[in-house]
């Protein structure tokens, strides 16, 4: 990968506008839409502006883990907010209530018994003498 290929693929990460990023990288004005197109199709330019992509995208969202620690410190008290205050109550019963539900503490189990008896079919409709 050239310098100048590196360049558009760092600048297309940022724009997501394949013209643009060329001319950013340096390609000249009247050949920047054809050279972006191009550098879009090439195996190994998609495949790093992909990969880089889906490292920007992890560090973005937050995952099924952090999302609990957060839960489980808000519940416990140990999160501040924004003006370095305890969380209340009411947001303390909230991500118990969410912990809760996501290791299904509040399910409602109902046990039905009962007897099933198979079903008999009996075909007793009568037909005309002439199978009509």
């Amino acid at each position: 990968m050239s310098e100048k290929q590196a360049a558009f693929c760092d600048h297309y990460i940022t724009t997501l506008n394949a013209t643009e990023a060329a001319k950013l990288a340096g390609y000249s004005e009247k050949t920047a839409k054809a050279m972006g197109s191009e550098n879009l199709t090439k195996p190994y330019l998609k495949e790093y502006i992909d990969l880089r992509l889906a490292e920007l995208e992890e560090k973005r969202v937050a995952s099924a883990e952090e999302v609990l620690q957060y839960l489980t410190r808000v519940m416990r008290g140990e999160e501040r907010d924004q003006f370095d205050l305890d969380p209340s109550l009411q947001d303390r019963t909230k991500a118990a209530e969410l912990l809760g539900k996501r290791y299904r503490l509040f399910v409602d189990k109902q046990e039905i018994t009962g007897k099933l008896e198979p079903v008999t079919i009996i075909n007793d409709i009568p037909r005309a003498p002439n199978g009509d």
